[in-house]
């Protein structure tokens, strides 16, 4: 097995055609289970991602066994091609497009998801109450939203083909959430004139109101908020605040 990535808590090897995703022995079950599952349930709409071979456990540790698929990150590929960067943003978000357009009816919700984790974040009682209410107020949809959808987990195959990585974080929810996330996630990498041409972009092409993306930002940014990562705390602290201005 030769180690390819390696992330908090877990490491991914690749054995000849297979990707496996290794957890810590103290990750939770539980939570190694529920990836599964969503990637389990997101395979079934047929969006182009690698399909899960087994679950099993190696040295004591649970382990996710899928399909292995050789090609680049998009985010590689922007790096290599600084040219072509409007291209790559375009197949980047017809992508993202292709996936709200999608339902999972058994995957869980995003607003439950949202509302725990606002509850959970280090945040005066105020702020929260403001957000669980800003959520409470929030269209309800039931599109497949990826969580965490940014050139990182977008793989080009040698043929061309786009698989999507990593659906941890997958929900049913409102597709403008979704879109907010990723926006934050370009300005958390401290590219924040590509979060503007990516979000000018969705906009145009879904006929969306900015402002109304831009209303789920709070809430997002106290989503991940709660990861408690020092360097990304005074960013996501400016987005939050936002709504005690409004």
């Amino acid at each position: 097995m030769e180690l390819i990535a390696e992330r908090t808590s877990k490491k991914i090897y690749r054995d000849k055609d297979m990707s496996i995703k290794m957890f810590d022995e103290d990750y939770s079950k539980a939570d190694i289970l529920n990836e599964a599952l969503n990637q389990a349930r997101v395979e079934e709409t047929g969006i182009t991602m690698p399909k899960i071979i087994e679950i099993t456990m190696i040295d004591g540790k649970w382990a996710i066994v899928s399909e292995f698929i050789e090609g680049k990150t998009l985010k590689q590929l922007m790096d290599e091609n600084p040219d072509k960067i409007d291209e790559y943003l375009e197949k980047f978000v017809d992508l993202q497009i292709s996936v709200h357009e999608k339902k999972a009816p058994l995957l869980n919700k995003l607003k439950d998801k949202m509302n725990y984790k606002i509850a959970s974040a280090n945040l005066d009682a105020t702020i929260r109450y403001e957000l669980h209410t800003r959520l409470e107020g929030m269209p309800k949809h039931n599109k497949v939203c990826h969580g965490d959808f940014n050139p990182e987990n977008i793989i080009i195959s040698n043929d061309g083909i786009l698989y999507i990585l990593d659906w941890s974080h997958a929900t049913q929810g409102n597709a403008s959430a979704d879109v907010a996330r990723t926006y934050l996630l370009f300005s958390l990498n401290e590219n924040k004139q590509l979060a503007d041409k990516y979000l000018n972009m969705f906009c145009k092409k879904t006929d969306t109101a900015k402002q109304y993306i831009q209303k789920w930002l709070p809430i997002v940014a106290a989503s991940q908020s709660v990861k408690e990562k020092a360097e990304e705390r005074d960013l996501l602290l400016k987005w939050v605040n936002v709504v005690e201005y409004e």
